[in-house]
This record gives structure tokens, sequence and C-alpha cells, in this order.
């Protein structure tokens, strides 16, 4: 810097001026690259969350695209409702969401029957429940359109559960159905603490608040209760399974055990009507081959934008965060 005002002084007046102007252009050359560099990073910006709004749209409107595509809405078709996963509230499986499903399905005025098309290892009770209670409510309101599940691998607990409101129940004989139960389960850790030197403090209001508690030992008195709640449950399970298929049931001692059976030994056994999957089922029972899905895409889209959002805007954030640090 003491050269460059040494300079300055000694210079002409024609060489001030020059390098003046040097450092002028040189200065706005380096704005202008910024402007540039500024304005390229605004283009890849807009054009990722472009790209980001098309597959919102993508994934929100091709499920009812895709579906005005597979069938004509004049034409009888089979309504597919799908009970997929885990049963439970907040799950892709959640009584809302199946229950919204069946209820378009049965309002359609062209559909022939519709296929609760199942591939479930159960969940809730309640979810399973209300389920099993709003398709006897809509067999009743529509008696004239037959609602059948089609069990692809396995229908068991909850998904047995739902499945046995239906007319008839179609498996494949390497199926897996069954599992007529209710469980609990949990860990016990009472002696662990203790072992690495670990004080427990528990407060509660109420002799029972800590039930269960994992770092406590259990109570006879508190698990002879949880027992006769889950006898309860499983006694609703049970008549819901009896009501359902009524005398076709072949009950035999370990039916409601909680075991489970192929698809083949299922229909011995009355748990399944025959055998046969989804397009078999709309052909040759319900008479209509073209298959229309109603099942509810809403909570599954909605969590899935959520996950996507999030997974931008962490990118986005930490990409911001690297260039601010540079």
């Amino acid at each position: 810097m003491f050269g460059m005002e040494q300079d300055k002084e000694t210079a002409s007046p024609a060489q001030k001026l020059n390098w003046e102007r040097d450092l002028i252009e040189k200065l706005a050359l380096s704005a202008v690259n910024e402007q540039r560099k500024t304005r390229r990073w605004g283009i890849f910006f807009k054009s990722l969350m472009f790209l980001y709004l098309i597959v919102i749209l993508g994934i929100t409107f091709y499920p009812r695209f895709e579906k005005s595509l597979s069938a004509d809405s004049s034409s009888k078709h089979t309504a597919i409702v799908e009970v997929v996963g885990v049963i439970a509230e907040g799950e892709s499986a959640n009584a809302e969401d199946i229950i919204t499903s069946l209820r378009k399905a049965l309002k359609d005025k062209n559909t022939q029957g519709v296929i609760l098309h199942v591939n479930s290892p159960g969940g809730s009770p309640v979810q399973s429940a209300y389920v099993y209670d709003e398709i006897r409510a809509l067999k009743k309101k529509h008696p004239k359109i037959p609602i059948y599940a089609v069990v692809s691998d396995i229908c068991a607990s909850g998904g047995y559960y739902i499945a046995a409101a239906a007319d008839k129940i179609f498996v494949s004989p390497a199926s897996i159905i069954g599992s007529i139960g209710v469980i609990m389960n949990g860990f016990g850790f009472v002696d662990t603490l203790d072992k690495f030197g670990v004080e427990r403090r528990l407060l509660t209001a109420g002799s029972h608040k800590a039930m269960l508690d994992p770092f406590s030992p259990l109570k006879a008195e508190e698990k002879q209760h949880m027992q006769v709640l889950l006898d309860q449950v499983h006694q609703q399970f049970i008549d819901a399974v009896k009501q359902g298929r009524g005398e076709r049931l072949k009950e035999i001692p370990d039916m409601f055990s909680g075991l489970v059976w192929t698809g083949e030994a299922g229909v011995k056994l009355g748990l399944a009507d025959g055998f046969g999957n989804d397009d078999y089922v709309a052909t040759e029972i319900i008479k209509a081959k073209k298959r229309l899905n109603f099942t509810n895409q809403e909570q599954l889209l909605d969590r899935l934008m959520s996950k996507l959002g999030a997974s931008f805007g962490q990118a986005i954030g930490s990409f911001s965060e690297g260039l601010m640090l540079r």
C-alpha cells in the first residue's frame, strides 16, 4: 500500500488518470462477474425449485390421471381398495383412508363389486374394528354390490379382522392367514440399573400409574389386569370372525389361538372361501374385468411431500451454510 501511494504521488497526471481508469474497470468487471455468479445461482435454484414442483404435481395428479386412463367413467368396473401394510393411525393402512376409499367405490354407479386387496400382518385392533364395522354397514346400504377380500402374501391378525367382514375371502394356496389373537409385549430391566450403579427415581400419583414400568418388578395384580384386558379384546376379535364367517368356519381347538395357516389350509378350515387373485375375482366372480383403484392416496401424498420438503430444505440449508463458510 505504501508503494502504491508513493507511485501515485510521483506519477504524472496522465498516468494517474490511467491508473484510476484501470482501477475503475477492474472494480466494474468484478461487480459484473459477481452479478453473473449471482444470476447463475438464481437460475440454478429456480430450476431446482421448478423441478421440485413438477415432481410434486406429478405425484399429486398421476393417480387420478392413471385412474381416468385405466377405465372409461361410463364403463362397468371392479373397484379395488388396498389394505397394505401395518394397520394403524398415521400409517398408509388406516381406518379413515380405507373407509373413505370404500365409500367412494360403492358410491360410484358403475362399480359392480369391490375387491379388498389385503396384504397386512395386522396392527391396531381399534382401527381394524372400525373398518370391520363399516364394511358390514356398507353391505347393508349397498346389498347388491359384493365386497370380496383377496389376499396376496399375508392376511393376519388385524388384516384378517377386516377381511372377515367381506362376503368372501380368496387366497393363494401359499398365502398366510389367521393369527386370531392379541399381543402386548415389552422388556424388563429391573436389575440392569443396579449393575451400572444407577438409582431409579420414580414418582407417581396413583398406585398403578407406573404399571408395566420396565425398570420396576412386575406386579401380579397388574399382570392379571392386563391379561383381562387382552382377553376382552381377543373375545371381540373372535366374535367378529364368527359373525363374519358364520357356518363356514370349521372350528378346531387352535383356531383362535394366534396360529397362522396357509391359504390352502385356510380354505379347508373355512377361514377362506377359495383361490384367486384380483384379476380372477374381477373377471370370473364379479364379471367386470376392468379394474379401478379407489385407494385413498391423500395421506400417503402428504407424508411424501412433507419428507421431500424437509429433505429439500435441509439440502438447501446445508449448501447455503457451506457457501457462507467459504
